[in-house]
């Protein structure tokens, strides 16, 4: 009997699962299995928000792979050790697993490959998280490319990839001889209760992820170009974690995408560029390594960045407690439910990164553990941009005002008031500015400045001349 072992990795699903789909298709036994990588040198370990959906997602995906007759074994270790454990308690012969880019996972799965195979192992990887792969798209003249535009330009000349594999209906039984950890031994929920509101925002797994995709593309997807822009209403489709942890693919939702009318809108159309943006976060991380740690415009590895003020402007940042209400309500959502709208996303940093000064890597640490969709290359690509130091990156001088930004996208105030309840009284025209509302305006709201909501961190104004002060002292240095 020729036994193989599926590693399950940042792709906890059963449909469009290459690796699981070959494994199937070639051995008699499949020990399908999920190990906990605990090396000390990964750079970038999972943060908070993300074990915590890690946690949940594992749990759907065993009872999915319980219900077809199979079941998950769970272990933690270095993975070259914990593999070769499993191969000598099944017998197994054949590894399988699908690629992963970032530059510690693929150190790790090559020396893993490169070792098992030395030994005798058969080892098959496969693509099951892009739409192509970072390597397959390339300028003509030979390069990776820096700007998103000509990237998706090729990407679409090649074509969209969509066609995907349904999920098996039955698995063989795993042996009781192999044994399996409890998902507890992981400790991947947090020790403190700050993660309550996760459990009402989120669904999590495979078919929570396919529900939210319907009912994205039945009540949001056409109206998307511009509700998108509405941090207040469902007019994202908020997969950007189900498609992290894999349990869902890029070639799942383009699927959808192409069919019927759907494709001569522009809403789906722009929907495709979004996941887009996630393929070339993807390519940048891959051919830029070091893009997650460094700018990739070199001039910004002297930029002066602020000092003074810095540990208590980043702390009000981080807490929602600016006196900018639109950074607030995003940094409380945010820290509430793992999650933060995009247009949000930007002018939180913009306001971290250029009017407080502060490093951009301070900010995508943060996002890095208190996000559940905390990616490495979406994550780097974002902060990048909106510090102005990426490729294809925001022009420096380009700065939302924070003011401006909720005028335009929370005209009416529903986000913030959601998100900022000690404001809610404050009539529209002040609810993005209560540091300007008169005296009288404030009282009858219950609102005092310093007290019940703080005053501004910085002044706009100043601080934008600031930044701009800032960039000029290295625009020309080469």
């Amino acid at each position: 009997m020729t036994v193989a072992i599926v590693w399950f990795r940042k792709d906890l699903r059963l449909a469009d699962q290459p690796a699981l789909a070959r494994a199937l298709s070639g051995s008699q036994q499949l020990v399908p299995i999920y190990i906990n990588d605990t090396a000390a040198d990964n750079p970038w370990a999972m943060g908070s928000a993300s074990r915590w959906w890690l946690h949940q997602s594992l749990t759907a995906l065993d009872d999915a792979l319980q219900d077809l007759g199979s079941r998950l074994i769970i272990r933690r270790g270095r993975p070259l050790e914990v593999l070769r454990e499993v191969m000598a308690d099944s017998g197994a012969t054949q590894i399988y697993w699908n690629r992963l880019y970032t530059p510690y996972e693929m150190a790790r799965d090559r020396v893993i490959k490169a070792t098992l195979t030395a030994e005798g192992c058969e080892v098959h990887t496969f693509n099951s998280s892009l739409l192509y792969e970072p390597w397959e798209i390339a300028r003509p003249q030979g390069g990776p490319y820096k700007v998103f535009t000509p990237f998706w330009k090729a990407v679409m000349a090649k074509g969209l990839p969509h066609l995907t594999e349904p999920a098996p209906n039955h698995l063989p039984k795993v042996p009781s001889s192999i044994p399996t950890e409890p998902l507890s031994s992981l400790q991947l929920l947090p020790k403190i209760a700050w993660d309550q509101g996760f459990y009402p925002r989120w669904k999590v797994g495979e078919k929570a992820a396919m529900e939210r995709l319907t009912t994205f593309i039945d009540e949001a997807v056409r109206g998307y170009q511009e509700g998108r822009n509405i941090p207040s209403k469902e007019g994202t489709s908020r997969l950007s974690p189900n498609l992290h942890f894999g349990e869902i693919s890029p070639r799942q939702i383009i699927e959808v995408l192409c069919q019927g009318q759907l494709s001569l809108h522009q809403g789906p159309l722009c929907f495709q560029r979004e996941v887009g943006w996630r393929e070339f976060g993807m390519h940048l991380l891959y051919h830029f390594p070091e893009t997650s740690d460094q700018p990739l415009d070199q001039r910004f590895s002297t930029f002066p960045w602020h000092e003074e003020n810095q540990d208590r402007h980043l702390k009000a940042w981080q807490q929602g407690q600016t006196g900018f209400p639109i950074v607030d309500a995003g940094m409380r959502e945010l820290w509430h439910t793992g999650w933060m709208h995009n247009r949000v996303r930007m002018i939180v940093a913009s306001l971290l990164c250029k009017n407080l000064l502060i490093d951009w890597r301070q900010g995508a640490h943060w996002f890095w553990d208190t996000l559940v969709d905390a990616d490495l290359a979406s994550n780097s690509l974002g902060w990048q941009w909106t510090a102005g130091c990426g490729a294809d990156a925001a022009p420096y001088f380009r700065i939302f005002n924070p003011i401006l930004q909720g005028e335009k996208f929370d005209p009416e105030g529903c986000y913030v008031r959601a998100w900022c309840p000690e404001l809610k009284r404050l009539p529209d025209r002040f609810i993005h500015k209560p540091f300007e509302a008169p005296t009288a305006v404030l009282e009858e709201a219950g609102v005092l400045l310093g007290k019940d909501y703080p005053m501004p961190v910085v002044d706009l104004k100043e601080s934008r001349e600031a930044a701009l002060g800032a960039f000029a002292t290295i625009k020309n240095f080469i």
